[in-house]
C-alpha cells in the first residue's frame, strides 16, 4: 500500500461509521509508512527480498547443462552441478514445466530433445533417451498448462508439438509439423496459451499460429513483416504487445543499426497490428539487438546487443498504445550479449548471455528510470558460452 492510500485510509471512514480519531490516524498512517519503507526497493533498482532459486542453461560447445543457484537477494549467482557432458548434441533451445518437474534441453546437432527429471534441490537426471525432433531443432518453449512442448525446427521450416507426460515428462509428437515459413528460430506463447509466434530472420518476418488442444493452426493474417534479421521476440504480460528485434534493420536517415517493432495482439484472433511509431530505434548504434524482454510490470522493454558500447536498449512502454519512448540515458554502454535477455518473475533481477564473456551478464534496474545497475560479482562465467536459459522461480 503506498503512503498516500494508508493516509486515506486511516482518515476516512465507511459512511455510516465514527471517524477515526485524526491522533490515531496519524499513528496508523506513520506505521504503515514505516511498513512500507520497510518493504521498499532499494535506490539501485527496486529489489524486494526473495527466496532463492535455481536457473539453468544449455552449454551447447560442451553438450551439458548447467544448474545456477541464484540468491534471492542479491540476484548472484553460484554454478551447481554440469549433467554428464555428451559429444555432438550442442544443446540450445530450453525449456522447462510450470511445476518445474521437468526440463527439456534441444540438441540442435543431433535434432533431439533431452528429458531432465528436476529433484527438490534442482539437480538434474537425464530420463530415458532423447526425442527425436526435426531437422535444425532450436528453441523451445511449453505452454502455460505444462501439457505440450513446442519446438522450432530451423531446416525444416517447421514447428513440431510434444505432449507431454505428467507422471513421467516422455514425449509425443501430436502430428506432423506445421509449416512455420522460411527457417523460422525464436518462438514464444502468450500467457493465455492462445497464440504461438515464431521469427523468419532470412525474410525478416514473424508468423503466428493459434493453439488449442495440442494443434497449431496457422493465422491467415500471418507472416508480418518486422524487420531486417527478425530475431528475439517478447510478449508483455497482458498478451496485449509483441515486440521484436531486427538486429540488422538499417534506415537512410540515421547511421544507427537495428530496431525493435511492436505489434498490438488481437484478442480473439492473434492478429498481428503494426503500432503507430513502429520499429523504434535508437541512436549511436552499431550493432543492432537480438534479444529482447518485457519486465514484468509492463513498464519497460529491454533489447540487448553484444558488447558494451550502447548495448542496452531500454524503452517506456505507453500503456494504451503498446509505443514505446526510449528512457534517460538510453541506449545504455553496459555488457550485454545476443543470447537471451530475461527478468526474473518478482522484477528484481535482469539476466543477459553473453557471447563473449563466457557467462551471464547480471543487472537490477531502476524502476522509475529503467536505468540498469550491475550486480555485485557480475558477469559470472559459465565456462562456456552459454545457450538458453530458464529460471525456475
Amino acid at each position: 500500500m503506498s503512503f498516500r492510500r494508508a493516509a486515506r485510509a486511516a482518515l476516512g471512514s465507511p459512511r455510516g461509521l465514527p471517524r477515526v480519531p485524526a491522533t490515531l490516524a496519524a499513528i496508523v498512517v506513520i506505521a504503515l509508512a514505516g511498513v512500507c519503507l520497510s518493504c521498499s526497493k532499494n535506490d539501485n533498482g527496486g529489489l524486494q527480498a526473495g527466496p532463492n532459486h535455481n536457473a539453468y542453461v544449455t552449454l551447447p560447445q560442451k553438450g551439458s547443462v548447467l544448474l545456477l543457484q541464484i540468491n534471492g537477494t542479491t540476484g548472484a549467482i553460484t554454478l551447481g552441478p554440469e549433467t554428464p557432458e555428451v559429444t555432438g548434441t550442442s544443446p540450445t533451445g530450453l525449456a522447462m514445466t510450470p511445476n518445474r518437474k521437468f526440463l527439456y534441453a534441444v540438441n540442435s546437432r543431433a535434432n533431439t530433445i533431452s528429458i531432465f527429471s528436476v529433484a527438490a534441490n534442482g539437480t538434474l537426471t537425464l530420463t530415458g533417451t532423447p526425442t527425436a525432433a526435426g531437422n535444425g531443432a532450436d528453441a523451445a518453449v511449453v505452454d502455460p498448462s505444462g501439457s505440450y512442448l513446442l519446438v522450432t525446427n530451423s531446416a525444416d521450416s517447421t514447428v513440431s508439438v510434444f505432449s507431454i507426460d505428467s507422471g513421467s515428462g516422455a514425449l509425443a509428437q501430436t502430428g506432423p509439423a506445421v509449416d512455420a515459413n522460411l527457417n523460422p528460430t525464436e518462438i514464444v506463447i502468450t500467457h493465455s496459451g492462445n497464440f504461438v509466434y515464431v521469427t523468419n530472420p532470412g525474410i525478416g518476418m514473424v508468423t503466428g499460429f493459434s493453439f488449442s488442444g495440442g494443434l497449431l493452426t496457422p493465422l491467415t493474417s500471418t507472416p508480418v513483416f518486422s524487420g531486417a534479421g527478425a530475431s528475439g521476440l517478447a510478449v508483455d504480460g497482458s498478451d496485449r504487445f509483441l515486440y521484436v528485434t531486427n538486429p540488422t534493420a538499417t534506415y537512410p536517415e540515421q547511421s544507427s543499426v537495428g530496431s525493435v517493432s511492436g505489434f498490438t495482439i488481437d484478442s480473439s484472433s492473434g492478429a498481428l497490428t503494426t503500432m503507430i511509431g513502429s520499429p523504434f530505434t535508437s541512436i549511436n548504434t552499431l550493432s543492432g539487438p537480438t534479444a529482447v524482454t518485457v519486465d514484468p510490470s509492463g513498464t519497460f522493454v529491454y533489447a540487448v546487443a553484444p558488447g558494451s558500447s550502447f548495448a542496452i536498449w531500454c524503452f517506456a512502454i505507453t500503456p494504451l498504445t503498446g509505443q514505446l519512448t526510449a528512457v534517460t540515458n538510453s541506449p545504455f554502454s553496459d555488457a550485454a550479449g545476443g543470447l537471451f535477455a530475461l527478468i526474473d518473475p518478482r522484477g528484481n533481477f535482469f539476466y543477459i548471455g553473453t557471447q563473449s564473456g563466457s557467462g551471464i551478464e547480471a543487472y537490477t534496474y531502476n524502476t522509475s528510470t529503467g536505468a540498469p545497475t550491475l550486480i555485485s560479482g557480475a558477469p559470472f562465467s559459465t565456462g562456456t558460452a552459454p545457450g538458453k536459459m530458464v529460471l525456475s522461480e
